[in-house]
């Protein structure tokens, strides 16, 4: 409880702490990152036990389901806690590019990134359970919002390890952005050429079927 509520007010002792040296304090990285991934697989337990058929992770379903899109579905679910944690090096490596007034190395922002995705995870799944249990097809919709406040945290967290003026922090932060999402893009067409060269699906499953 100490490190989810401080990680909201003062990210900078939890994690600046952890970097320096202070372990005993607050929980570490890799446990706080096992509760999220914990919690994250009930998440998916929950979808595919029974919400499936009412979520669409593609975001294609308005052209027709595709044999595509079952495919990258059940690939989701089966690699959630890798795919989850790919998110690392994506939103560390712009960090570590341009948020780092601090002088943290690549691993050190490692670090900086498994305690906020941690963050996420854990303020996400009781969200996620009332969207299931309430509106599951609007599941989707609904998510996009937590993501982009995790951007905004993530900045928030970066701004209060790195302390730079305004002027610096608008501009770092709009290169910031721009680099992560070309990374983003980077790591989802990579994964959809490892399943396209793998066999998982081919190029003709991307089309709807005849009505």
């Amino acid at each position: 409880t100490r490190t989810f509520l401080t990680l909201f007010t003062r990210p900078e002792i939890v994690i600046g702490g952890y970097i320096s040296g202070v372990r005993k304090k607050f929980m570490n990285p890799l446990s706080y990152m096992g509760i999220a991934l914990t919690l994250s697989g009930l998440t998916v337990f929950l979808i595919q036990k029974f919400f499936a058929d009412k979520i669409d992770l593609t975001g294609i379903s308005s052209v027709g389901e595709t044999e595509f899109s079952r495919s990258y579905q059940e690939f989701v679910y089966d690699y959630s806690s890798l795919l989850f944690i790919l998110y690392i090096p994506v939103m560390a490596l712009p960090a570590y590019l341009v948020f780092n007034k601090v002088r943290y190395n690549l691993a050190e922002h490692f670090v900086v990134f498994t305690y906020i995705l941690a963050q996420y995870s854990l303020v996400s799944f009781p969200v996620s359970v009332i969207l299931l249990l309430t509106t599951p097809e609007n599941y989707m919709v609904f998510s996009l919002p937590l993501l982009f406040l995790t951007l905004l945290y993530s900045l928030f967290a970066l701004q209060r390890l790195n302390r730079y003026q305004a002027p610096a922090l608008i501009g770092r932060s709009i290169i910031y952005n721009v680099l992560m999402m070309i990374l983003l893009f980077a790591l989802s067409f990579g994964i959809l050429g490892l399943l396209l060269v793998s066999g998982v699906f081919e190029l003709k499953d991307l089309v709807p079927p005849k009505a």
